[in-house]
């Protein structure tokens, strides 16, 4: 079967699953979450399979992506190309691999580039769900943002290409998956404080490093969130994020249990939105469900608007502090990024670098 044979028979399973609401339309209860699901894993070829442990350990295996890009370059002019064009991706560049998960707009497989055998998650967009939804614009900027940021709790986009009927991203492989299956998989559905401020910093510290350049998220959530091999956390969907160096914006974007009161109340934001969902997003880690979660919109609205959390039992003072200090309807008021990261709850649990 050929490789897009293969993408399209995936597509064609999983076309009737596709949930199209996902943010490009109305924010939706927390409880309808789209997850990116492992499909037909056994249909995996061996070879590639063997690969990923030890090109994702390997530091310098890293480079070889572009190596091998830049190999191909000095191929083509060895071979008589005079204007020494550089050499553009295609799928014949990869060898696919199994399905990883379904998105938005398309699917995302196991990848392995052919030259360098590095193995990478290739993102394939379908361009007719794109357009059908009009939101070239959207992955246009998600893509314009991901492939210029480094920072290791940030999966990186190596490159993208397209053909007449897919655009293809060149994601770094995260090979332990979804922070939200592994939150799903912990005992009473949350991890342990310890765990939990470790992510956080770790996503603090990734957030930071967007706002320095300039970069909004607007999506924080335990579904946008992947796990490198040594266990590190790693944003992963940039899809409503928004590179505004000075303006203040309007849009209503994210999942509602995550929407920031200036948001829900139709007011401008700005970077302050990541602050709030930092701050629901440690609830989540901690309790096993979002603050606000209701049975209704309206009820969940009223609670984002007016910062009504409650906080169990078993919550230490230490997370509860810092979350109360995130979760403040003046987005002035909230504590900033470094206040996060030198919190006495964050400092308790931080990793000694060895």
């Amino acid at each position: 079967m050929s490789q897009k044979a293969q993408i399209g028979a995936v597509t064609k399973k999983t076309k009737s699953t596709s949930n199209m609401d996902k943010e490009n339309c109305n924010p939706k209860p927390h409880d309808q979450k789209i997850q990116y699901k492992i499909v037909n894993k056994n249909q995996v070829d061996s070879n590639l399979q063997s690969k990923v442990l030890n090109t994702q350990t390997d530091p310098n295996k890293v480079k070889d992506i572009k190596v091998a890009e830049e190999s191909t370059q000095k191929t083509n002019e060895k071979q008589g190309n005079e204007n020494g064009v550089r050499h553009k991706w295609s799928l014949a560049d990869f060898d696919i691999g199994k399905p990883l998960g379904k998105g938005k707009f398309g699917n995302v497989f196991l990848a392995r580039e052919k030259k360098s055998k590095f193995i990478v998650a290739l993102k394939v967009l379908f361009k007719h769900m794109i357009t059908s939804c009009n939101n070239e614009h959207q992955v246009r900027r998600e893509v314009e943002i991901q492939s210029h940021l480094r920072h290791p709790n940030i999966l990186r986009m190596y490159g993208y290409f397209h053909d007449e009927a897919r655009v293809y991203l060149i994601l770094e492989y995260a090979p332990k998956g979804a922070c939200y299956n592994e939150l799903l998989a912990c005992e009473n559905k949350r991890f342990s404080e310890a765990r939990a401020a470790d992510y956080i910093a770790q996503i603090t510290d990734a957030v930071k490093y967007c706002h320095s350049k300039k970069v909004i998220h607007r999506d924080i959530k335990p579904e946008n969130l992947l796990i490198g091999c040594k266990g590190e956390i790693k944003i992963a969907d940039f899809g409503w994020s928004v590179h505004a160096p000075s303006s203040r914006r309007t849009t209503l974007c994210g999942t509602l249990d995550y929407l920031s009161p200036e948001m829900v109340n139709g007011q401008t934001h700005d970077e302050k939105v990541d602050l709030w969902s930092i701050g629901v997003l440690c609830y989540e880690f901690v309790v096993g469900k979002p603050p606000f979660e209701s049975k209704s919109y309206d009820e969940t609205y009223r609670k984002i608007s007016k910062a009504l959390v409650s906080f169990p039992s078993h919550m230490s003072d230490g997370a509860k502090h810092l979350i109360k200090s995130l979760l403040v309807v003046n987005p002035n008021s909230r504590l900033d990024l470094d206040g996060i990261l030198n919190h006495p709850w964050i400092l308790l649990y931080k990793k000694t670098e060895k």
